[in-house]
């Protein structure tokens, strides 16, 4: 499979490239970020495997036309941008862009007719496992337990509440059958009275360099249930974007999310 890395000299970027190195199935045969570092040379693969290198083109469409996918987690604008020339080259893509509006996810679903897309708030498989889950205890718990939802990232994440945030909050949602743009809170202030049961809570948290920590707290008369997710660092985002790649790599035109890919529906 060859694949082409957006964002290349991101965060994000970086760890794809990495850890697509380490695979002896996957040739990276594109990569791109700002115009401006054009022709750096990129070394990746050498923390398991021997060092390959890679340097940076200047245009979306000549770096995605050597490749099979595109992997993208750029922002919202720069992946719609990015999924447009997929669609227009008959690619794959991978998002795991956050922050993308109602009508960039439509969009999206356009695309998906004629091109397989994964597009996911986060790509963990642990994390992925956690929206199941939540969901489960959520049917199974009903009203009786409050729900509030913390996120805790980096001082540097642009986006509040996070993607995989709102998802949770979205799985919540569905598993007590109500409706999460009426009932979410995002954040409390003043004098608010007491706690409708129904509300969903979704509370933000930004410092330091927090890759990212999720907890969902079930909160009943006499008892807490909370469940957490901690990321250590990217790579097990950067893993997941890989084997989604593989998910788009194998699979007819469609938007599908990480449920897919693991195997969850």
């Amino acid at each position: 499979m060859r694949i082409c890395v957006a964002g290349a000299l991101g965060k994000m970027g970086r760890r794809i490239l990495e850890v697509s190195g380490w695979e002896e199935d996957i040739q990276v045969c594109g990569a791109f970020d700002l115009p401006q570092f054009a022709g750096r040379i990129i070394s990746y693969g050498g923390e398991k495997s021997a060092p390959k290198e890679i340097s940076l083109g200047s245009d979306a469409k000549t770096e995605l036309q050597k490749a099979d996918v595109l992997i993208d987690f750029t922002q919202a604008s720069s992946s719609l941008q990015h999924a447009e020339i997929a669609y227009q080259l008959k690619k794959g893509i991978v998002i795991g862009t956050t922050g993308l509006s109602a009508e960039q996810e439509q969009i999206l679903k356009q695309y998906a007719q004629e091109i397989p897309i994964v597009y996911a708030p986060n790509m963990s498989v642990g994390v992925n496992l956690l929206f199941r889950l939540v969901k489960e205890v959520s049917e199974c718990l009903g009203l009786d337990y409050n729900v509030e939802i913390v996120e805790i990232h980096h001082n540097q994440k642009k986006d509040s509440p996070s993607g995989t945030a709102l998802r949770l909050a979205k799985e919540v949602a569905d598993g007590l059958n109500l409706n999460l743009q009426t009932q979410a809170v995002y954040g409390r202030e003043g004098v608010i009275g007491p706690r409708k049961k129904e509300e969903i809570g979704v509370l933000a948290v930004r410092g330091g360099d927090v890759v990212g920590e999720h907890t969902v707290y079930f909160i009943g008369h006499g008892e807490r249930l909370q469940l957490t997710h901690i990321a250590h660092n990217r790579d097990n985002f950067a893993r997941g974007a890989v084997r989604a790649a593989r998910y788009v790599y194998s699979n007819k035109p469609g938007l599908y999310d990480m449920m897919n890919v693991l195997g969850f529906r």
